[in-house]
């Protein structure tokens, strides 16, 4: 018999019963709240299901491999005797599982000197297994012991040119990839590199993990200011340089240091979402920018458990060394767990494993109450099956998201609450954003939410009290889908959508479940989805795990056949309100008239290659009529991906046709008496020849006070209260919590996504046309609109304490202290350092104090400065 065929016989026949066994006990010692189970259990065979986890180890396929991996992980946690446990333990090292050892050692579960106690061929072989699966830090000489996946990770980095790396959620991907990173930086010539990942959140999260790693590192800096500073200081031999990005923030660094922007390494997190709607394209733009700029450009792409990395290769240098590293090989147990109510009984509920398509009871749930709701299904059942904390709940909206998390305080257990950090973390809510915040009253009890529009120091503060245990149930929204590294025991999900009612793509759904049971903190993790049958909720039913292909935006709407063709034979002409789903052609199409320009011709491209000929022939045409529209340059549309050349034309006929004083044309500083006026006729100039970004046309007066607000440094308590003020002035009623969610939301989706991405082009074509008229005194060389919209500041001061690695929220309490505007970071730091022992009567949250004082400590022993914007 064969290995396949011995591997086969076990799961088919040999020791599935023993394996299910086994699978539905272990899973019953994760959840809270079951029945006892009436039907006594045979004891488990510990040493026959080791021998068969010994041989499952061996086969490449993840369903044999999981097997193997519940197998050791239930003999180590779950056995009475120390033999067992230790022959766990070896088997976790077979499958080159050894943070999963660590962490029973931590927790106790296996007494010290294991590899004392073993024989001496398995003490040879375990050595000989992790001498293979070591990693060496050439900076400081010491081993850093890895996966499989990870080895290979390491070794194709260092070996190639370009790399496209895919594992599961939850694989350690991100660690690893920062510690090869530094290593990377510190052993060669690398001067800059940029670590792109899709949100501001991630972004914050990548830049302190690199700065924890660093420690009192001197020779390498972090940050997340699109600065020509620290880039230039790089370049001439000083620190290197880490940035850490958003796509859009490359863009802002790249449109400032022009065609000199010079990245020796680039890594992608999160690469799939090259293939979002709207920021795909942008992310697509901002990789072949960086390309262009450099031929040796070394470049890493991190994806989760994709089908088809290698696709991230296709437009890769001709000379460049490639190579795709692809894995799916499980690092922790996670139980895909399907809530049912029992028929007649809405405080009873069936809970089953689901694998594929089989699935065995683990026993009923017991609710408190009787949910008469989708809104009370996920907060009852959260409540109970995930008392001992450490519970994620996923929210389709942050509206339901504080909901679900009222209700859940109201049935979980009491805690002290007179817990220092929990004070404090309430205090901060109440002082950063309103008084009757319903965050305040709710982590009292061992309970928040999170959702992206949320103050970044509050939400990391939340992240990691939650981690810490203190906040035992967390209620969030998509965020975590896009990478945020927050690990928990179980997660409760009820028809979970993404966006505007659209239901959650697998891949989507599989990088959240990957936050339960994260490896190296938990030994397993649950995924409990409520209502499986349910075909409101699940339109296309509870996901199936498998891998999922990438496919880039632009490639997705080429492929639409005459869609996009269609779509530039209309541009030019027809007003941009009349054209039908106009973001989504609007952002290819500009990307396409973008690469037209620079090259004459599409079928230069390199995604040329991978559509008919005759499609990229009739698109060509179609971009060579509106390029006869268009005498801008190709430069204007590349520093400003997702905005059309077409518009940026007809911005600059507009100008052209103004007849009154030009200076009516530029932004009013905010702290003028006109600005608010001036911003008004902006973007309603915006909507009529760029797009129509924002509509409707009432809003934008609320839309220019946010940005007004935002640029002039407004807290966002003061922003709120002024929201609220706006509206009883009004006689407009409103609902607190609403408002409060609105005004974040504004700040988010309007002052730093739309405003800087429209304005920076709006003001490139007006110094343009300025230039053309013989006007360039009107020209402002200081900070850009776009960097100024994407940090909320308009002073050198607010700006400079960002800069120290103070997140907004604290770089504006400190500036309502501060009396000069134009000051340097080092002059903010005399400030801060002049008046330390006032702060505590200063009326400033303690959370911030802590992160001002933590700063200051850092930048005094020589750590990177590090930005939580």
């Amino acid at each position: 018999m064969s290995l396949d065929q011995l591997v086969t016989w076990l799961m088919d026949e040999g020791v599935k019963d023993d394996v299910e066994t086994l699978t539905r006990l272990a899973v019953r010692t994760e959840l809270d709240h079951l029945a006892p189970e009436t039907v006594e259990t045979a004891p488990i065979d510990w040493h026959r299901l080791l021998f068969a986890g010994s041989i499952l180890a061996r086969s490449a396929f993840r369903q044999h491999q999981e097997a193997a991996l519940r197998i050791a992980t239930g003999a180590v946690t779950m056995a009475d005797t120390q033999p067992v446990k230790d022959a766990g333990a070896v088997l976790l090292g077979k499958l080159t599982n050894f943070r999963a050892v660590d962490l029973a050692n931590d927790r106790k579960l296996l007494e010290t000197d294991l590899e004392g106690r073993l024989g001496f061929g398995l003490r040879m072989e375990t050595q000989r297994r992790k001498l293979d699966h070591s990693v060496l830090i050439e900076s400081s000489g010491h081993w850093l012991q890895v996966n499989d996946f990870q080895q290979r990770f390491w070794d194709s980095a260092t070996l190639n040119n370009w790399l496209s790396a895919s594992a599961p959620t939850a694989s350690g991907k991100t660690f690893l990839v920062l510690q090869w990173l530094i290593n990377h930086m510190r052993s060669a010539e690398t001067r800059v590199s940029v670590y792109l990942a899709p949100t501001r959140a991630l972004v914050s999260e990548i830049e302190t993990n690199l700065a924890q790693l660093l420690g009192k590192a001197a020779e390498i800096e972090v940050s997340s200011l699109p600065l020509p500073e620290k880039y230039d200081a790089a370049q001439l031999g000083g620190k290197k340089l880490i940035l850490v990005f958003t796509q859009e923030r490359l863009h802002l660094l790249a449109n400032v240091l022009g065609k000199d922007v010079h990245v020796d390494l680039l890594i992608v997190d999160e690469a799939h979402k090259i293939g979002d709607n709207q920021r795909g394209v942008i992310l697509q733009d901002a990789i072949e920018r960086l390309e262009r700029s450099n031929d040796d450009l070394k470049v890493v792409f991190i994806s989760p458990a994709t089908q088809n990395p290698e696709e991230l290769l296709a437009d890769a240098p001709g000379v460049a060394k490639t190579d795709a590293v692809d894995s799916d090989a499980p690092t922790v147990i996670q139980n895909l767990i399907v809530a049912e109510q029992v028929p007649r009984k809405p405080k009873l509920w069936n809970l089953s494993i689901r694998e594929g398509t089989a699935s065995q009871s683990v026993g009923v749930l017991k609710l408190a109450s009787s949910p008469s709701n989708a809104t009370k299904k996920l907060a009852f059942i959260a409540a109970a099956v995930g008392e001992r904390g450490g519970t994620l709940v996923y929210a389709n909206r942050a509206g339901d998201a504080e909901d679900i998390a009222d209700l859940i305080a109201q049935l979980v257990p009491a805690i002290d609450g007179t817990d220092k950090e929990l004070i404090e973390l309430a205090d901060l809510a109440r002082k950063g954003v309103h008084p009757n915040f319903a965050l305040a009253s709710l982590v009292l009890k061992g309970v928040a939410f999170h959702y992206g529009n949320m103050p970044s120091l509050i939400r990391q503060e939340v992240e990691r009290l939650f981690k810490s245990g203190k906040i035992r149930f967390l209620v969030c929204t998509s965020t975590l889908i896009e990478g945020v590294n927050l690990s928990c025991r179980t997660i409760v999900v009820r028809g979970p959508r993404k966006g505007m009612g659209n239901p959650m793509e697998p891949h989507d759904f599989w990088n959240l479940a990957g936050r339960a049971g994260r490896w190296g903190n938990e030994f397993q993790g649950n995924i409990v989805c409520i209502d499986p049958d349910d075909t409101t909720a699940w339109p296309n039913g509870v996901p199936i795990r498998s891998r999922y292909p990438i496919k880039r935006e632009s490639d997705a709407v080429l492929e639409t056949g005459d869609g996009m063709a269609d779509y530039l034979e209309r541009r030019a002409d027809t007003p941009l309100f009349e054209l039908a789903d106009v973001g989504r052609f609007e952002q290819v199409g500009a990307y396409l008239l973008s690469t037209y320009l620079r090259l004459g011709s599409i079928a230069q491209a390199s995604f040329a290659k991978r559509h008919s000929p005759n499609t990229i022939a009739k698109i060509d045409e179609k971009l060579a009529a509106l390029a006869d529209k268009i005498e801008i340059g190709s430069g204007f549309s590349e520093r400003h991906p997702g905005v059309s050349a077409l518009g940026l034309q007809s911005l600059l006929e507009a100008f052209r046709a103004y007849e009154k004083d030009v200076e009516n044309l530029i932004p009013a500083p905010v702290e003028s008496q006109d600005s608010y006026d001036r911003f008004v006729t902006i973007m309603r100039r915006i909507n009529e020849h760029l797009y129509p970004a924002f509509m409707p046309d009432s809003l934008i007066p609320l839309y220019v006070v946010i940005v007004v607000q935002w640029l002039k440094g407004f807290s966002l308590a003061a922003m709120i209260r002024a929201n609220i003020d706006y509206h009883n002035r009004h006689g407009r009623k409103f609902v607190l919590p609403k408002l409060i969610r609105q005004t974040m939301e504004h700040v988010e989706q309007v002052a730093r996504f739309k405003a800087p991405k429209y304005l920076s082009a709006y003001m490139d074509i007006l110094h343009l046309y300025f230039r053309e008229i013989d006007r360039e005194d009107l020209i402002d060389t200081d900070l850009d609109i776009g960097t100024q919209l994407e940090f909320g500041v308009s002073t050198r001061t607010l700006l400079s304490l960002m800069e120290m690695g103070l997140s907004r929220m604290s770089a504006v309490s400190l500036y309502e202290k501060i009396a000069r505007d134009n000051l340097t970071k080092e002059e903010c730091m005399t400030w801060i350092r002049q008046r330390d022992d006032q702060f505590d009567t200063m009326d400033i949250p303690a959370i911030i104090v802590r992160e001002i004082r933590e700063k200051i400590l850092a930048i005094d022993q020589g750590s990177p400065d590090t930005v939580s914007p």
